[in-house]
């Protein structure tokens, strides 16, 4: 009598980590997007550790990603796609993507999520074909150390004198400590946040009529004229 033995995965909050630590940290006018290089074999095997994970689109798009490198490429390529029908339009882009996602059979079978940056904003792609805005802090993370970049990176993110490159760099060391399958070796990219649109100044100015007094018991000026 055989005893079927499960495969042993890492799993957090019900879906699976991907091994590896993806981050980005969103302050000031600076974005960065930080990612380790180490790629696991199954749990136990180091296959290369100077794996690059970030890739940057046009300039003014940069994406990590964790997973299948072969599945993230193909993600990739696919939004680089949608980025040259809907320019300058990462949202728009990114739900797209995610509707070929969950409704093509080939794609529905790939094993990846990704972060997606630009100036404007901040994006996580997960495994199911969701489009996840980060919080108000501008933290996102992916990976199997991902919970631990994002935790440290909150700890950090209001600390005075710290911008995001030097957040996102202390909050990545404290993660690849504790995290067996991400290294110490990282890539990093930083963009320039877009300052928002300045508020609407307009002024309205309201001109008072003041009727002078008239003498002489009349009540308005009209009827001052009349009586004149």
């Amino acid at each position: 009598m055989f005893r079927r033995v499960a495969r042993h995965t890492s799993f957090i909050a019900g879906i699976q980590s991907r091994h590896t630590t993806i981050l980005s940290v969103r302050k000031g006018d600076k974005v960065v997007l930080i990612g380790d290089r180490q790629v696991t074999l199954g749990e136990r095997i180091v296959a290369k550790s100077s794996a690059c994970k970030l890739r940057k689109i046009n300039d003014d798009v940069v994406i990590g990603f964790a997973g299948s490198t072969a599945d993230a490429i193909a993600l990739m390529e696919k939004l680089e796609n949608k980025l040259g029908e809907f320019p300058n339009q990462l949202t728009r882009a990114a739900v797209e993507l995610a509707k070929d996602w969950r409704t093509d059979r080939a794609l529905r079978r790939l094993e990846a999520s990704l972060i997606v940056c630009s100036g404007e904003a901040t994006l996580e792609i997960d495994g199911q074909g969701n489009v996840i805005t980060p919080e108000e802090d501008g933290i996102v993370a992916i990976g199997s150390g991902g919970t631990f970049a994002k935790a440290a990176a909150r700890a950090l993110i209001d600390v005075e004198g710290y911008d995001a490159e030097r957040i996102a760099r202390k909050a990545m060391r404290i993660a690849t400590e504790i995290d067996v399958f991400s290294n110490e070796h990282w890539d990093v990219e930083i963009l320039t946040c877009k300052p928002a649109k300045p508020a609407d100044t307009t002024t309205t100015t309201t001109t008072t009529t003041t009727t002078p007094k008239v003498e002489g018991g009349a009540e308005t000026a009209s009827e001052a004229a009349k009586s004149a």
